[in-house]
């Protein structure tokens, strides 16, 4: 078991901190020593301002446009704390189409063929590669993604950063959305596995043992309260206990039983094989 020490990250809308991370542009060093490549990267999201309006390539698409080995980046959201205007930008109106899109670009007017949907704490948004996006201002939230940090920005609501329109439409899939809503006990799609609970004494379980790569790691998201950790491994060996609080994340090896005891809210991260 690795308690995760974030990677802070500030932006012109906000932050980001990295709180599971062995990517390149952002790597916590003990964790890709124990788990090598992991397949997932985790962030919390402070977003004061809105972030642009974004797309991110699916695996096939980012090797056409980025090159071999590069990923494509599936995420979902959950939703921390908003104001009470909080909203995200979820997908484009219906019946946008790829040229009216363009001209909407160019003339600066996007905005009318953006879905802007309201949110709250405890909602939880699935945005999968090829989704037009955005948080906008006054939400923090939780996501989970696949190891990529590709973006393609369409529009930047005037910033003078750089968009990359054409790599970004490429990328677009028109697709159905799942509706906002609180969030289910359990979500599950290719690239990952969420699984919430909540803790009033004691919750134990086993980390099991898949393909024994990278992504049999799990990790645990303190996503409210405090409490206690502590692991038992294959030999039977105890960690002494660690305290946590609220938003602490921890990585965990395959094969550890795992004990939280306290009163709080938990999300557990799952690779696919081990869902």
């Amino acid at each position: 078991m690795i308690r995760l020490a974030p990677i802070h990250c500030p932006k012109v809308w906000g932050y980001e901190d990295w709180i599971a991370s062995t990517h390149p542009d952002g790597c916590q060093k003990e964790f890709e020593a124990a788990a090598g490549d992991y397949p997932l990267l985790v962030k919390i999201i402070q977003a004061d301002d809105k972030l642009s309006v974004q797309v991110h390539p699916d695996d096939e698409t980012a090797v056409q446009l980025e090159g071999n080995g590069a990923r494509g980046k599936t995420e979902c959201w959950y939703i921390l704390d908003a104001a009470a205007d909080g909203a995200i930008i979820y997908g484009l109106k219906k019946n946008c189409t790829t040229d009216e899109l363009k001209n909407a670009i160019e003339a600066n007017t996007l905005e009318t063929k953006l879905n802007k949907v309201t949110v709250k704490k405890g909602d939880f948004a699935f945005i999968p590669s090829g989704s037009v996006h955005a948080i906008c201002g006054g939400v923090r939230l939780l996501e989970v993604q696949q190891n990529c940090n590709i973006t393609y920005r369409l529009y930047d609501w005037g910033r003078p950063r750089e968009l990359h329109v054409e790599k970004g439409i490429a990328s677009i899939h028109h697709a159905d959305r799942e509706p906002i809503a609180p969030m289910k006990d359990a979500f599950s799609c290719d690239y990952f596995s969420l699984k919430k609970l909540t803790v009033r004494g004691g919750y134990t379980f086993l980390v099991s043992r898949g393909k024994n790569s990278s992504a049999d790691w799990q990790l645990l998201f303190i996503a409210e309260g405090n409490g206690e950790i502590h692991t038992t491994d294959s030999n039977g060996n105890k960690s002494e206990p660690i305290a946590f609080e609220k938003e602490q994340i921890f990585a965990l090896a395959p094969g550890e039983k795992v004990t939280v005891e306290g009163k709080c809210e938990i999300i557990r991260i799952i690779c696919p094989q081990q869902a």
